[in-house]
C-alpha cells in the first residue's frame, strides 16, 4: 500500500463510501485519510459504572451485557428499539430511533460490550440514546490501544454508514498496514528536538499505546505543521528579497522636503520618522518593497503614507492609495487635499459612484501622467485604469481586500510597484510570525501629541437614562456624539438594538430642533452618506446614529463620546476600531459599551478587556485568545491557517522555535542544497497562496 493509493481499495470503504469521503472531507487518498486526525479520544480503560452515573452531560464508557431487546412501532415504517444494559452495579436503558434493524442484528446476548455516550435521566431511569457499541473483545490485536479515536463527521457521512466508529475501524485497518514513510524533517532537527519518527507519530495519533505516546505524536506533528508553515513564508521572503527587481527611489526632492518644511500639520513622532526611514531604505535598495505598516487607531499612518507617496513623486513616479470604502477613500482624498494645499501636486479621487463622464476624465488624465496621486476604492483595479508610471501602491485596511484584488494593482506598471499595506488592526505577534512572514513589518507604536486615551465604561439598560443625560451634558458643552447600532432594521431572530428604533429613542430623549441628528448606514447611496457625514463634520448635527459603516475613515475631532449598543455582539478588534473614532481632539473622550445585563463568559471578558486598556496590541492578543486564529482577519475564509493540531496561541513557544530553526537553516543553506526533502516541499508548494504576498 502507498500513501497515494485511492481509498476505494481500503477495507470498509468501497466506491460508494469513497465518493462520500471525497465530497464531504476532500479525502481521496490513503495519505489524506491518514491526515484526517481524531479531535478527541475515549479512554476505554477509564470505565464508569451505572451506579456512579451523574446527570452532568459527561461522555462515559461502560462495560456490560444487553438483555430484553424490544421493538415498538412509532409510526408508519418507523420503530424504536430498546434494551436493558447491566454492568453488575445497575441497569440502564439503551434506545435507538433509527437504524434499528442493523442494531438488532448486531446485538447478541451473553456478549460483553463497551457502551459509549452521554447518559441522561428519563422518568427517573438512566437512558442512553444511540450509544456507540463495540464488543469488548473485538479490538484489533495488532494495535492494543486504550484510546478510542473520535473523528469529525457530517450528516451525509453518517447516512452512508461513515460515523466516527466506522471511520475508526477504517483507520485502524489503515494503521495496521501503514507502509514505511520517508522522513520529511532533516535528521539533525529530529535529534535536536527529540521528535518521534513520522510513521510512529501517525500510528500513535490515531491509536496511541499510552498517554505519553499520544503526547509525543502530537508534539511531532505540531512541529511538522509549524515548521513547514515557516519554511513556506521565510523561503518566499528570502526569494523576494534576493531576486525581485524594484524601482530605485534614491532622490529625496522638493515634494518631500517642501511638505516636511512647510506643510507638516504637526511634528512627526519618533515612530513615524523610523517607519519613513524603513520605507525609504526599501525603496532605494533596488528590490521591490513589500512592507506591512501597523499602527494603532490614530497613530498617524495616513501622514506616513502620504510622505512615502511624495518620495515616489520626487523620483518621477505616480502613487495611489486604495481604501475599502468610499467613506474612507473620500476621507483620505480630503485629507490629502488639505495637507497638500498650495503644493504643485494633482490629486484625484476615483470611486464607483462617480459619474461616467467624471470617471472617463480621471482615467484619461491618469494615463497621460497629469494626475500624480490617485485615491480610490476597488475602482482602481478596473481593467481600463492605466497609469503612466506607477511607482508606489498603498493599500489601507489591507485585510478587507482579497489577495487577488490587491494583486491586480501589480499589473498597472511594467516594473512591479513598491507596496505598502496598512492596518489599524494590530496583528498579534504569533500571527506576524506566521501568516505575515513574507512581509517586512513596520510598527508605529506612539500616538501623536494631543491624542488622549479614551475612557471606556460598561453600562447596562438600567443605566440608559443616566447615559443619555451624560450625552446631553457633552452636547450642551459643544461636543458631538456617536451612537452605533449593530442592525439597520429589527430582526425577528435577534433581540439586538436596531438603528431605526434607536433613532426614534434618540429623538425622544433629544427633541428637535434643539438637538439635530445625522444617520449613516450601508443602504444609503454614496452621496447620501457623504452628505450626512459632512453635516456632522461641519457641526450642523449633534448626534451621529450609525451602523458599523463608520468603523474606519471617520475623523471628527469635536466628537467626544462613542456609545456602542449591544457591544457584546462585536469582536474586540471592531470595538477597538469604533472607539478610535473619538479621542481625535484635545479634550477628554469617552466610549460607553451598552450591553444586556446577563453576559456569557466570553462576552464579559471582551467587555472587561475593552475597559481595561486602549493598547491595540494588547487587545489583538486578547482577541486571538478569545476567538482563535480562524475567525480574525478573515483567515478562516482564506484557508491559509488550516492547522490540524497546532494552535498558534497555545503553542506560541513552538511557533518561535520553528521560526528560529527555519531562519538559521536558510541562513546556512539558502538554496536548501543539503536538504532534498525540503527542496521537494518547496517545489510542491510553489503555487500555494501565501497570505503575506500581495501578488
Amino acid at each position: 500500500m502507498q500513501l497515494s493509493d485511492d481509498i476505494v481499495y481500503l477495507k470498509g470503504v468501497g466506491p460508494a463510501r469513497a465518493k462520500v469521503l471525497a465530497a464531504e472531507l476532500g479525502v481521496r487518498t490513503v495519505g489524506q485519510l491518514l491526515d484526517h486526525l481524531p479531535f478527541r479520544y475515549i479512554d476505554r480503560s477509564a470505565l464508569a459504572t451505572v451506579s456512579s452515573l451523574r446527570d452532568d452531560g459527561q461522555y462515559v464508557v461502560l462495560r456490560g451485557q444487553v438483555t430484553n431487546l424490544q421493538t415498538t412501532a412509532t409510526g408508519k415504517f418507523r420503530e424504536r428499539l430498546t434494551c436493558d444494559f447491566y454492568d453488575g452495579t445497575g441497569t440502564m436503558q439503551l434506545v435507538w430511533f433509527a437504524g434499528t434493524k442493523w442494531v438488532r442484528e448486531k446485538l447478541k446476548p451473553n456478549i460483553t460490550y463497551l457502551v459509549m455516550g452521554r447518559p441522561t435521566l428519563f422518568n427517573g431511569q438512566w437512558q442512553l440514546s444511540h450509544p456507540e457499541l463495540e464488543a469488548a473483545t473485538s479490538q484489533d490485536t495488532s494495535h492494543t490501544s486504550p484510546f478510542l479515536p473520535v473523528y469529525n463527521t457530517t450528516e451525509k457521512m453518517k447516512s452512508a454508514g461513515l460515523g466516527t466508529r466506522a471511520l475508526a475501524r477504517i483507520t485502524e485497518s489503515l494503521v495496521a498496514q501503514l507502509p514505511p514513510m520517508e522522513e520529511t524533517l532533516p535528521a539533525p532537527i529530529l535529534e535536536r528536538f527529540h521528535l518521534m519518527p513520522l510513521r510512529e507519530a501517525y500510528i500513535n495519533i490515531h491509536y496511541p499505546t499510552s498517554q505519553q505516546a499520544l503526547d509525543q505524536a502530537r508534539a511531532r506533528l505540531k512541529y511538522e505543521e509549524l515548521f513547514f508553515l515557516q519554511l513556506d513564508y521565510q523561503y518566499a521572503h528570502q526569494q523576494r528579497v534576493t531576486a525581485s527587481e524594484g524601482r530605485i527611489f534614491s532622490r529625496v526632492g522638493e515634494m518631500f522636503n517642501g511638505f516636511y518644511n512647510q506643510h507638516l500639520p504637526f511634528p512627526l513622532t519618533g515612530a513615524q520618522k523610523r517607519v519613513i526611514r524603513e520605507v525609504h531604505d526599501d525603496m532605494r535598495s533596488g528590490r521591490q518593497m513589500n512592507r506591512l505598516l501597523q499602527g494603532d487607531v490614530g497613530s498617524g499612518k495616513t501622514l506616513v503614507a502620504l510622505m512615502c507617496m511624495l518620495l515616489a513623486l520626487d523620483n518621477g513616479c505616480q502613487a495611489c492609495l486604495m481604501a475599502p470604502t468610499e467613506i474612507l477613500a473620500t476621507q483620505h482624498y480630503q485629507t490629502f487635499l488639505r495637507m497638500l494645499d498650495g503644493m504643485p501636486i494633482q490629486v484625484e479621487l476615483l470611486t464607483g459612484s462617480l459619474r461616467a463622464a467624471q470617471k472617463k476624465k480621471v482615467k484619461q488624465r491618469l494615463a497621460e501622467g497629469e494626475i500624480q496621486l490617485l485615491i480610490g476604492t476597488h475602482a482602481l483595479i478596473e481593467d481600463d485604469v492605466d497609469f503612466q508610471n506607477l511607482g508606489l501602491v498603498v493599500i489601507d485596511e489591507q485585510h478587507r481586500f482579497g489577495v487577488q484584488q490587491r494583486s491586480r494593482l501589480w499589473t498597472k506598471a511594467q516594473v512591479p510597484p513598491h507596496i505598502l499595506v496598512m492596518t489599524a488592526t494590530p496583528i498579534p505577534r504569533t500571527l506576524a510570525m506566521t501568516l505575515y512572514g513574507d512581509l517586512d513589518c513596520s510598527v508605529i507604536d506612539e500616538l501623536p501629541p494631543g491624542r488622549q486615551p479614551v475612557r471606556t465604561y460598561h453600562r447596562i439598560e438600567a443605566n440608559r437614562v443616566k447615559v443619555f443625560h451624560f450625552l446631553k451634558q457633552q452636547i450642551d458643552a459643544g461636543r458631538q456624539v456617536y451612537i452605533v447600532y449593530p442592525l439597520i432594521e429589527e430582526s425577528e431572530k435577534t433581540d439586538l438594538k436596531n438603528l431605526y428604533d434607536g433613532l426614534e429613542m434618540v429623538h425622544y430623549f433629544f427633541p428637535r430642533p434643539q438637538y439635530q441628528t445625522s444617520m449613516v448606514h450601508g443602504r444609503l447611496t454614496a452621496e447620501e452618506k457623504a452628505s450626512e457625514m459632512e453635516r456632522f463634520k461641519a457641526g450642523l448635527t449633534h448626534i451621529m446614529v450609525a451602523t458599523t459603516v463608520i468603523e474606519v475613515g471617520v475623523d471628527v475631532p469635536n466628537a467626544t463620546v462613542m456609545v456602542i449598543e449591544n457591544a457584546e455582539r462585536f469582536g474586540l478588534s471592531q470595538l477597538h476600531q469604533l472607539r478610535g473614532r473619538v479621542g481625535r481632539g484635545g479634550g477628554d473622550s469617552y466610549c460607553i459599551l451598552m450591553t444586556k445585563d446577563n453576559l456569557a463568559a466570553n462576552s464579559k471578558e471582551r467587555i472587561r478587556t475593552m475597559c481595561a486598556t486602549t493598547d491595540g496590541f494588547k487587545i489583538a492578543e486578547a482577541d486571538l485568545r478569545l476567538r482563535g486564529p480562524g475567525d480574525i482577519q478573515g483567515l478562516q475564509q482564506s484557508g491559509i491557517l488550516d492547522l490540524k493540531l497546532a494552535d498558534i496561541v497555545d503553542d506560541e513557544p513552538l511557533v518561535r522555535a520553528t521560526r528560529d530553526t527555519v531562519r538559521d537553516l536558510l541562513a546556512a543553506d539558502p538554496t536548501l542544497a543539503h536538504y532534498p526533502q525540503l527542496r521537494r516541499h518547496i517545489e510542491h508548494s510553489k503555487n500555494k497562496l501565501l497570505w503575506g504576498k500581495i501578488s
